[in-house]
């Protein structure tokens, strides 16, 4: 017997009952806090006032809470107040504890189970107060309740001492304060103010009639923000809109309920060409859609469509209008509550439900149909802009048949100016975009050939948030990205097929180079978004100096806010009592030989890439709109209220 099949031996000898664990209570969630809460990053962080704030909400969706308050303290630590009932302070029977030390201390306990304490709710797991309490290095609650204030506190998940009765109150509901233990939250512990108002404003949205409001209490930083809307889901259009020209006043809003499941739309065509339909089940976002979105759609195309029938709006000849081309310049906020919500989807964000299609659909249906009969101004304007969005896909139909044919969306036949890299392994593969052919030429021979592509573009491309679909097909620019992608376009758009996992937006440092990127951000955002989601897009940032010593560059500085220091420092680091280094001042890619691209911009080991995301999407879309839109006005006062900031000015 070998020595190894020796120790082999006897460490399965060793594997007995004592080597398997239990964990205790909430031992597991502080083992494991990613199974819990995502990550332990910032998103992590900010998840655990979610989880909180959610337990608020769901007693405003069950009628008794009006007025939700959420405060950073000084020292990072949360509270969060409602008028609710308030947990519960009496005996629950199976732990024989009371039931407020019992939702905070053991898994899966709630009032969210057995149906009668909750119709619907967000928070679905029975979770949300234990895992943040075993997440945090302290956490107390007081409840205000029958008359009485009680109050617990716990330290890193344990109950310090028992529920005391300490105060008479004439007010009721419940006040967690927590401090999230830094041993979990190693990257930060620090609160996002502007993270935490995004979603409390979402939620006011979502909740008619709900008070809720965001005070930060730290040093320096103080500001609190109020927000209140009594028209719900309409105000959140109208939010989205409100850079944009409409085609009728006021959100078409309706509302309805079936089998224990309420539905309400809100809805109102823009002038624009781009459809922002967002959709909510129990509060939580579906950014990947599901069966409430399909239902909303079904209803829509088939509404519109005999509308326009009946009323000889469409001939008999013509075809029926798509989903695309009745919801070209729609703004819609669908928003679901369910008993028992499912989930799918990688990041569980898509609704499953299969009952909630029919339900969705028709109560949106009647609801709707009717708003068409009493309403025939409007009923026109929306039939008038599907007709012509038909028209216009029929164009760029052609349009696209033609391009196929002469130089292919087909995957086949790839842009001639792409220099493609030769490994075929998606996932490693990037493709840069470089503006114009000089840089084009110094990234081509500098790059790694087996996973780097390299594609130049000419000039600045189409401003796509203001064309219609047939001019953007026509672009050769825009041709030539689509088909190097190999996602598709428009209906038939996969981001599974994308050909690389990185695309790097690689520009001057100059104002052509950031316009030309701000252009192809505006077409990602608008027609590559699931590309931008999955977190493919990256903005290159090559170095803005170059310190030199003879012929040699010893140091690069890359651009930032405090690159003149760094500037200054390197300086002085390569000074020899009289000589000076050389600056030089890169304006341009074309500058740099193929080395030097590599070196600083392409080589993995050594770049700096910033990743694009959108936290946002309302707010992203409100910008785009405003910045790159038809109307002046708002992006004339956004260049007056920001001239102030601006830091390097090309004149």
């Amino acid at each position: 017997m070998t020595e190894e099949n020796k120790n082999l031996a006897e460490l399965a000898k060793e594997y007995d009952a004592s080597q398997i664990q239990v964990l205790e209570g909430l031992e597991a969630v502080r083992m494991r806090p990613g199974m819990y809460i995502g990550s332990t990053s910032k998103e992590g962080l900010h998840h655990l006032v979610w989880e909180i704030v959610d337990n608020s909400i769901d007693e405003a969706l069950a009628g008794f809470a009006t007025h939700i308050e959420v405060f950073i303290e000084k020292d990072n630590s949360i509270t969060v107040v409602d008028d609710g009932r308030g947990i519960p302070v009496d005996i629950q029977e199976k732990t024989g504890r009371p039931a407020v030390e019992t939702v905070f201390t053991v898994l899966h306990a709630g009032g969210k189970f057995g149906g009668g304490g909750y119709k619907v709710s967000g928070g679905l797991h029975g979770v949300g107060s234990s895992v943040v309490n075993a997440l945090s290095r302290q956490l107390d609650v007081s409840v205000y309740r029958d008359g009485k204030i009680h109050y617990q506190e716990y330290r890193r998940g344990h109950v310090v001492d028992d529920l005391k009765v300490i105060g008479d109150t004439d007010r009721h509901g419940t006040t967690v304060h927590f401090t999230p233990d830094g041993e979990i939250f190693t990257e930060t512990t620090v609160f996002d103010f502007d993270k935490l108002a995004k979603r409390i404003q979402e939620l006011a949205f979502l909740n008619r009639g709900l008070r809720i409001s965001i005070t930060d209490k730290r040093e320096g930083i103080e500001q609190e923000q109020h927000y209140h809307y009594e028209g719900g889901i309409s105000s959140y259009v109208e939010f989205i809109n409100e850079n944009k020209d409409v085609i009728f006043d006021k959100p078409i809003y309706t509302d309805g309920e079936m089998d224990g499941i309420s539905v309400e739309v809100a809805m109102q065509y823009t002038t624009g060409y781009h459809e922002t339909v967002m959709s909510f089940a129990n509060n939580i976002h579906t950014h990947e859609g599901g069966t409430h979105e399909q239902g909303f759609r079904t209803a829509l195309t088939r509404v519109i469509n005999d509308y326009a029938r009946q009323n000889k709006l469409l001939k008999e000849k013509d075809d029926n209008l798509t989903g695309d081309d009745v919801r070209e310049g729609l703004t819609a906020v669908i928003s679901v509550k369910h008993p028992n919500p499912q989930f799918e989807g990688q990041t569980k964000t898509k609704l499953g439900n299969s009952e909630v299609v029919k339900i969705t659909n028709r109560l949106f249906s009647d609801a709707f149909g009717r708003f068409l009969l009493e309403n025939p101004q409007i009923a026109k304007k929306i039939v008038e802009k599907g007709i012509l969005a038909s028209k216009a896909r029929i164009a760029a139909k052609r349009a696209r048949e033609v391009t196929r044919k002469k130089s292919g969306l087909e995957i086949s036949n790839l842009p001639g100016k792409l220099a493609d890299c030769s490994s075929n392994d998606a996932t490693m593969n990037e493709l840069f975009i470089v503006e114009g052919d000089s840089a084009g030429g110094s990234a081509k021979s500098g790059r790694d050939r087996e996973h780097q592509a390299i594609l130049p573009i000419r000039g600045k491309i189409l401003n796509v948030e203001k064309a219609s679909m047939d001019k953007i097909l026509a672009n050769e620019e825009i041709r030539s990205l689509f088909t190097a992608m190999g996602t598709g376009f428009g209906a038939d758009f996969d981001v599974t097929k994308a050909r690389y996992h990185k695309l790097v937006i690689m520009t001057d440092a100059d104002v052509d180079g950031a316009h030309i990127r701000t252009l192809l951000l505006t077409l990602i955002y608008r027609f590559m978004r699931p590309v931008l989601e999955a977190g493919y897009v990256y903005i290159a940032q090559p170095p803005i100096y170059g310190v030199k010593v003879g012929s040699e560059i010893k140091e690069y500085i890359q651009p930032g806010a405090n690159q003149e220091a760094e500037l200054q420092a390197a300086i002085e680091r390569y000074s020899n009592g009289r000589s000076k280094p050389s600056v030089q001042r890169y304006k341009g890619l074309g500058e740099m030989d193929d080395h030097q691209l590599w070196a600083t911009t392409m080589d993995p080991e050594n770049r700096l890439m910033a990743r694009v995301s959108v936290d946002d999407a309302a707010e992203a879309d409100k910008i785009f709109d405003m910045l790159m839109g038809d109307k002046v006005e708002p992006r004339r006062e956004f260049i007056e209220e920001n001239a102030k900031y601006v830091q390097n000015l090309d004149i």
